[in-house]
């Protein structure tokens, strides 16, 4: 019996049962079979992420990843300890060669991509509420960076989509990496400092960065249109 995932948004239907996951989807716009190739090649580089069981179209199984969200509920003694440790993981997730990756989230990719979707103006966050989308689209467009600081991203890199050990509170694995790719870092840190309410100067100073206000603003932004 497959049981209802209703925690995320990954855009697909997602199900459970006996330690495995399983996404389907009919919408051309997530492709799954793309999400399962971006997991192997992760792992096929010593990082750990959800093992592909099937993929082929509308269907990507995975083995469930062992570990708690990062997004549950933590002692407050651990909190330390699982900023740290996500800060570490995604210096090393962006410290992968960016010539080796195949899988491509520049600006010049995701902005079309954002202009032809449709946005849930509901679902924006508090500092936008209220907006159309003739003001998101002028706003994006508007700030879009000169220059992108390439490594390889998650692209989604929100607490929910990282796993750590309940005892080490070490990253055990990613999961909803269907938009993994080379793309500037600030596409990842603008989203993991937003979940991570009141550490995110932790975050960065762990994950050795100064604060860049511009782009944080702009990959939160680019970020609604997904």
């Amino acid at each position: 019996m497959w049981e209802t995932v209703t925690t995320g948004l990954s855009g697909a239907v997602v199900t459970r049962r006996a330690g495995v996951y399983r996404k389907t989807s009919d919408d051309q716009g997530h492709d799954l079979v793309a999400e399962g190739e971006r997991l192997r090649w992760l792992r096929a580089r010593g990082i750990p992420a959800a093992e592909v069981l099937t993929c082929r179209p509308g269907l990507l199984e995975t083995a469930e990843v062992p570990g708690r969200p990062a997004s549950e509920h933590w002692p407050m003694a651990d909190r330390p300890r699982i900023v740290d440790a996500l800060a570490d993981f995604t210096r090393r997730l962006h410290a992968l060669p960016v010539a080796e990756c195949p899988f491509d989230r520049r600006l010049a990719v995701t902005i079309p991509e954002a202009l032809a979707a449709d946005v849930a103006l509901d679902m924006l966050d508090a500092e936008r509420a209220g907006w159309d989308r003739d003001q998101l689209v002028a706003r994006l467009v508007a700030t879009r960076p000169a220059l992108e600081d390439l490594v390889v991203c998650h692209g989604d890199l929100c607490l929910p989509n990282v796993l750590l050990d309940p005892v080490t509170c070490e990253v055990t694995g990613v999961v909803d990496v269907g938009r993994l790719g080379v793309a500037d870092r600030w596409a990842d840190l603008a989203l993991t400092t937003r979940s991570l309410v009141g550490d995110g100067d932790r975050f960065l100073d762990r994950y050795g960065i100064p604060l860049d206000p511009a782009k944080l603003e702009f990959y939160r932004l680019l970020d609604e249109f997904f």
